[in-house]
């Protein structure tokens, strides 16, 4: 059948603002070895557990009062489980909550005051670890996990902690650490230490450092099983490996080898890549090549690194979970791809998966969404940077002419897109825009050295690569270069309003949600995880402040003469409302062309199912009248 013909950006797609509201996130997953799965689904802006007995069992909704979501910095390690029990963090009050999987309600262990992360049960399900701050400063704290006692800080003195782990024998303890001015993945340190009772109270004995530093990124600490060995990742060598230290013989090891990722950025607490086998002789991990992930498996005896393919073609893998029940091994996954939507799946060692949960209805064909492009180009230094592409795409619609660009900057700006399920790249391309994710320089996934590109140059590769990206485009003929777009949030609205600054005219229109617009109010009034972390893209104050102000978009807004969308949280904490105000009081008395709203119940990022519907109804028709009969 012959296809018919439309005009690119106004293809009819079945992508629509209320599916993109109504999908769900897909956040974290747990295995009980009582034979239960466990996944947290944030539905609009509420944070549910969900229960599927492996057993086939019908599933239930752990929580219906309290929404669960931890909100140390940027959230992550929102619950864990052991036994029969799940141990989850409350969004509204910051305490730890324990709750039975099979009956019951739950109730508080931990008092209300600060915010908690990580709950870690130790191995007699009698003691429980966790990161917590309150006033500013973090800590490690213990207490028992029927919350019979009040707790006790158990380690404090840095900045920042992160992955707090039991040693089987309970005896031990391994955790992350890290100081002001780095960031996780800048450097970090690895500890580990005894754990004692005396005097009716735990004592950590003998801590020491065994891995990590100031330029050393150490991430997921994890005993093997069996006790002999403390496995950690690390990029000394330039890419995240797994390592593996002898605790009897105090020797180091690494396990594995590649120029690619097996570790992420720790934007967030909980994160985890890899997991050691019940009989501690396999390492099941996922690795990150150019945006694709895939999963492997490595033997601690021979070194042997092999992948595991799987019986469907999942590209974005997350939150790997190991259980053996029955002498069977299985590993718990969240993934996805460019044509399939997130699920919640369970995975053999031979590849085969079962499908749990999905974070939408899946009633959209597979052939109905754009196929990703892996996509390389010379930035204006000649040097290569990454990204990825989505072609306009309909499978009974012929596009007229060329097709207008979106050039989508992600945020961090030390992220990275990958190649799993993108709602806001489909819900573009499939209506005709062509779009392309820009992993610029300073973005993960490439190794420490392209990661660290971005380190004083802040507003100059990231702009630089949006455009170039979108010149690569246009000269190989892809699409129409008098109908380019530039979008992105947080770091990545820096970058589109510092573009549209720098280069007028080259993009048609920009789209800004909650972007960075005053460099130096930006460090005075943002959180604490990133209260130094300008300190490595623009400098440390006082001395960079001439830096500051030439890569501050609201010192030199005048510039911007293209048509600008711009969107923000009332109540965002890391980018304030305040650095959009600034910007639009300009445009607005200057006579520029643009929108602005700001939503109400809003912070960081938008999670409210009507703010999303009307956040993408609105971008839609801003780009109809700007960009495509503008």
């Amino acid at each position: 059948m012959a296809k018919s013909s439309l005009p690119h950006g106004l293809f009819p797609s079945p992508i629509t603002p209320k599916l993109m509201a109504g999908g769900l996130t897909l956040s974290e997953v747990g295995l009980s070895d009582k034979g239960y799965l466990v996944w947290l689904e944030y539905r609009s802006d509420f944070g549910v557990l969900v229960v599927q007995p492996l057993s086939g069992e019908g599933r239930r909704d752990l929580n219906n009062e309290i929404s669960v979501r931890a909100r140390l910095g940027y959230g992550g390690g929102d619950f864990s489980v052991h036994g029969e029990d799940v141990f989850f963090v409350a969004a509204e009050s910051g305490r730890i909550y324990r709750q039975s999987l099979i009956s019951g309600k739950a109730f508080p262990l931990t008092p209300a005051f600060g915010n908690a992360a990580h709950p870690a049960i130790s191995p007699d399900g009698r003691s429980l670890i966790y990161v917590h701050t309150y006033e500013g400063k973090d800590v490690i704290a213990l207490l028992p996990s029927d919350g019979s006692q009040w707790p006790q800080i158990l380690i404090s003195g840095d900045d920042f902690y992160m992955q707090p782990v039991w040693h089987p024998s309970g005896q031990k303890l391994a955790w992350i650490a890290w100081n002001h001015p780095n960031m996780p993945w800048d450097g970090t340190r690895l500890s580990l230490a005894d754990l004692d009772w005396k005097g009716g109270n735990w004592q950590v004995q003998s801590p020491q450092i065994i891995a990590g530093g100031v330029d050393v990124s150490i991430f997921q600490p994890n005993f093997s099983p069996d006790g002999k060995t403390l496995a950690y990742i690390s990029d000394q060598n330039g890419w995240w490996q797994i390592y593996l230290y002898d605790l009897t013989a105090h020797t180091y090891r690494q396990l594995t080898f590649s120029e690619a990722e097996d570790g992420v950025p720790a934007w967030v607490q909980g994160l985890r890549t890899y997991q050691f086998s019940a009989d501690s002789q396999t390492i099941y991990f996922i690795r990150n090549q150019n945006g694709w992930d895939s999963l492997w498996q490595v033997d601690l005896a021979s070194g042997k690194e092999t992948p595991i393919e799987l019986d469907q073609p999942y590209t974005s893998l997350s939150q790997i979970r190991m259980l053996t029940i029955d002498g069977k091994e299985l590993i718990a996954l969240i993934a996805s791809a460019a044509q399939i939507p997130p699920r919640i799946i369970t995975v053999t060692p031979q590849g085969t998966t079962t499908t749990w949960g999905r974070a939408y209805p899946e009633d959209i064909p597979s052939e109905n969404y754009s196929a990703a492009q892996s996509l390389t180009w010379s930035g204006m230094d000649g040097e290569t940077v990454h990204g990825l592409y989505y072609p306009p795409h309909h499978p009974e619609i012929e596009g007229h002419g060329k097709p207008p660009l979106i050039v989508h900057i992600h945020g961090g700006p030390t992220s990275q897109v990958k190649n799993g399920f993108n709602p806001r790249a489909q819900y573009f391309a499939t209506r005709g825009y062509a779009f392309l994710e820009v992993n610029y320089r300073g973005s993960t996934g490439y190794g420490r050295v392209y990661r660290n590109k971005l380190r004083q140059s802040w507003g100059i590769y990231d702009v630089q690569d949006a455009v170039s990206g979108a010149k690569h485009l246009i000269e190989n003929g892809l699409v129409d270069g008098s109908k380019c777009v530039i979008m992105g949030g947080s770091a990545g609205g820096f970058t589109v309003l510092k573009a549209l600054e720098d280069y007028p005219h080259f993009f048609k229109a920009g789209v800004c949600l909650y972007g960075v617009s005053n460099h130096f109010t930006l460090a005075q009034e943002t959180h604490k995880f990133e209260a130094h972390y300008l300190d490595s893209l623009l400098g440390p104050l006082p001395e960079a402040a001439q830096v500051y102000r030439q890569r501050s978009p609201i010192y030199f807004v005048d510039k911007i003469e293209d048509a600008i969308a711009l969107y923000q949280g009332e109540e965002d904490q890391v980018v304030p409302r305040s650095q959009s105000d600034n910007v639009v009081n300009s445009l607005r008395q200057r006579g520029i062309p643009f929108i602005y709203h700001v939503y109400p119940g809003e912070g960081h990022g938008f999670r409210k199912r009507e703010t999303i519907a009307h956040f993408y109804q609105s971008v839609e028709e801003f780009l109809r009248e700007r960009v495509l009969y503008g």
